[in-house]
């Protein structure tokens, strides 16, 4: 039972790294265009308001990994005191 509940938290934990990941290759493809489009006010505003949002959700991704690992870190501990 504990063992599943570990398996289950791990596996929340790589479809959250899998979210981080692809949201962090978005960045930086944002980041990318935003150094080709220097010059370009209009296009650099819009730009760093959606880096902006894209870091508001790498934060919010981070914490709820955060989470994930104390849950995982608890289900193991449960296995080992049964």
């Amino acid at each position: 039972m504990n063992m599943n509940k570990f398996d289950q938290a791990v596996a929340k934990q790589l479809v959250t790294m899998d979210r981080l990941l692809t949201l962090q290759l978005e960045m930086e493809k944002i980041q990318e265009r935003q150094k080709q489009s220097i010059g370009n006010n209009e296009g650099c505003s819009q730009l760093q308001e959606e880096i902006k949002k894209k870091k508001e959700e790498l934060q919010k991704i981070q914490l709820e990994f955060e989470t994930q690992t104390e849950d995982a870190i608890r289900s193991y501990q449960l296995m080992g005191s049964i």
